[in-house]
């Protein structure tokens, strides 16, 4: 995961699932009836719903272990796994823990070209100098097909170079439009 891309929900619910698997065996331990229960309900639950993220999956994964401890008859003990949960959330969040090294580096460049520019090319000499990577995801036809759009998904070098980049880029595509974009997550993606 050092060079992959993934939300910072990811990582929080990552960091609190175990604590939510570890109660709801504590709570079925010895009850086959109840086990077989509790795997039913979080099956349907994260294969019959609607993908959400991360987040909402692990929120719904904490209800579920609270409501198994007050259907147990653990109400007090559901409760403060809750406050517990919570507390946990607010100091991942505020110690930083979750934040990505050089997120802010990441973008999405669209770039428009004439249509006889050797697009495949023309760019890899400025991409070498302002970024540690990059990968074209999409080339589009615009303008009656004498126009291309690149978009390219790339990890600047540097904070603060991003104009000096889009500037050479526009030199070289003839001044049509250039946008340099924060990379989102995808909505499909933990």
């Amino acid at each position: 995961m050092l060079n992959e891309s993934y939300s910072k929900t990811f990582v929080k619910t990552l960091a609190m699932i175990p604590a939510m698997v570890a109660v709801v065996i504590m709570l079925v331990n010895g009850s086959l009836g109840a086990s077989v229960a509790v795997a039913g309900a979080f099956s349907l639950v994260r294969f019959r719903s609607a993908p959400g993220t991360a987040k909402e999956i692990g929120w719904i994964f904490l209800s579920m272990a609270a409501g198994i401890a007050c259907g147990m008859g653990y109400p007090a003990f559901a409760a403060l796994f809750v406050l517990l949960m919570c507390l946990v959330d607010i100091l991942l969040t505020k110690t930083g823990y979750v934040n990505q090294k050089n997120v802010n580096l990441k973008k999405t460049l669209l770039i428009t070209v004439p249509e006889d520019l050797e697009y495949e090319t023309m760019f890899e000499d400025l991409m070498k100098k302002y970024t540690t990577e990059w990968e074209m995801l999409k080339v589009k036809t615009s303008n009656l097909g004498s126009l291309n759009r690149l978009t390219y998904n790339l990890t600047l070098r540097k904070a603060g170079t991003e104009k000096a980049f889009m500037d050479e880029l526009r030199t070289r595509n003839g001044n049509l439009e250039i946008a340099l974009l924060s990379q989102a997550v995808p909505v499909n993606e933990l």
